[in-house]
């Protein structure tokens, strides 16, 4: 690898690094357990898919679609339960990847990568508004207004100008690392008024430490916790192979469906039995790496340890960043990974497969992947 691909990798790894830390916070919040706990499964996923997957330069992590399927067995049952499905659920997709079924994937019809795509993109775009929401005296979320309100937009707009902007002035430095440095800097220094990471919650912490979950073992326990493994195992694994599909698509070149998924059931049986709660392949995340010309493992393995030194060493720094930064990065991910010329197809393709993409594409926003893949 040159120098140049060196710097890249690292400078791109950084960036996708930023990126991941308020969406691990969140997703982890979303299936009602702490920060930390989205983030060791960033890291651990991430770096163990960088390592032995099948697509160099895809990024993997925490993710919303396994998050929503983790809420109600939390709920009912603790988090010591959660981490016992994860590892299930790395098992089941070690078995799919002995039965070398990943090759399958390239069977999905063209039409439901489109609607997949634009749904994502959709989502994605839809997810940064959660972000304009602020807890009133009653402990609701409400939408900001004011000052709040006209900063944070500001300050988004601004970012999404930088990325855009910047490749002009240089292209030593990925854009999208720039415009989080310079934001970053203007809000610190002007002391700007506005939500940052450390408001989602306190990203501090510790090397996690094996541990086998606390949970009674037992064929009680198998037929709680089997459904959710097999749920989220499928949902993983489509997830996956798809944004491999995509990668594959984007970059002319061909990733090994049966290793990613090995490496993703690897991943998730170590990341259950170190406290993390699992993941999958991260198209926002995967397509930040890609834009940068990032396609060596060694993006992903700078990410997960970029990662590993935010909790560790640079929490207080880290904590500092503006959400308004990463919202805009996140913004111009949706910009970037929504086919636009699929709307030119309208009309010049059959009916039939405009509604399949359609479907999928609407599915995928207000249901979830899984779902929309198959009945695509």
């Amino acid at each position: 690898m040159s120098l140049p691909d060196i710097k890249t990798n690292i400078l791109s790894g950084l960036t996708v690094a930023l990126a991941m830390v308020p969406e691990a916070i969140a997703f982890a919040l979303i299936a009602h357990v702490s920060p930390l706990t989205g983030l060791y499964a960033a890291i651990i996923v991430c770096l163990i898919t960088a390592i032995f997957g099948g697509r160099p330069g895809m990024i993997s992590g925490a993710t919303g679609a396994l998050a929503v399927v983790m809420v109600a067995l939390v709920s009912e049952h603790g988090v010591e339960y959660l981490f016992a499905t994860v590892i299930l659920m790395g098992i089941l997709q070690s078995i799919f990847a002995i039965m070398r079924l990943g090759k399958y994937i390239r069977m999905v019809p063209y039409p439901v990568m489109l609607g997949f795509v634009n749904g994502l993109a959709i989502v994605i775009f839809i997810a940064q508004f959660g972000h304009f929401k602020v807890l009133d005296a009653e402990g609701m979320k409400v939408w900001m207004t004011g000052a709040p309100l006209y900063t944070m937009l500001g300050l988004t707009g601004l970012t999404v100008a930088i990325i855009y902007l910047f490749p002009k002035l240089t292209r030593a430095i990925p854009s999208s690392l720039a415009s989080i440095v310079i934001i970053s800097c203007l809000v610190i220094f002007l002391d700007l008024n506005t939500k940052t990471v450390g408001d989602l919650g306190s990203i501090a912490g510790t090397i996690p430490s094996f541990r086998i979950p606390d949970i009674t073992y037992g064929l009680d326990t198998l037929r709680i916790i089997f459904p959710y493994a097999f749920l989220l195992a499928c949902i993983g694994l489509i997830e996956t192979l798809l944004t491999l599909n995509l990668i594959d698509d984007m970059t002319d070149t061909r990733g090994r469906p049966n290793k990613e998924s090995m490496a993703q059931g690897m991943a998730n049986i170590v990341t259950g039995f170190f406290g993390g709660m699992g993941g999958c392949a991260m198209i926002g995340q995967s397509m930040i790496n890609i834009n940068n010309g990032a396609l060596k493992r060694l993006s992903g393995i700078a990410t997960a340890l970029f990662l590993a030194s935010f909790i560790l060493f640079l929490s207080r720094w880290i904590e500092l960043i503006p959400l308004a930064a990463l919202i805009g990065v996140m913004f111009v991910v949706a910009e970037k990974t929504f086919e636009w010329g699929s709307l030119r197809l309208f009309g010049k393709i059959p009916r039939e497969d405009i509604f399949v993409g359609l479907l999928v594409g609407g599915v995928t926003i207000i249901a979830d992947l899984a779902i929309a893949v198959i009945l695509g």
